[in-house]
């Protein structure tokens, strides 16, 4: 029975990993098309945006998924972009 419980575990968890890279493009394209859109944000605001989304780039290239969509959320909390 735990022998069960471990595969499943793993099985799960070798799933979840390309669920979350293939919502990460669509975050960094909702941030990207809010910045496209010349938000009204102070400089440093915009500044922290604009690096929160390299950031998040950056991480989903590197296999980090749920790393990467906590950043980018942040980014999206910044911009007002609604979930």
């Amino acid at each position: 029975m735990l022998r069960n419980i471990a595969l499943a575990t793993i099985f799960a968890v070798a799933l979840t990993g390309p669920a979350l890279a293939n919502s990460c493009p669509r975050h960094m394209a909702a941030i990207d098309q809010a910045l496209a859109a010349n938000p009204k944000l102070d400089a440093a605001k915009l500044a922290e945006v604009k690096k929160l989304r390299a950031d998040g780039e950056a991480l989903h290239k590197q296999g980090k998924h749920a790393e990467s969509e906590a950043t980018l959320a942040q980014a999206e909390n910044l911009l007002g972009i609604k979930k």
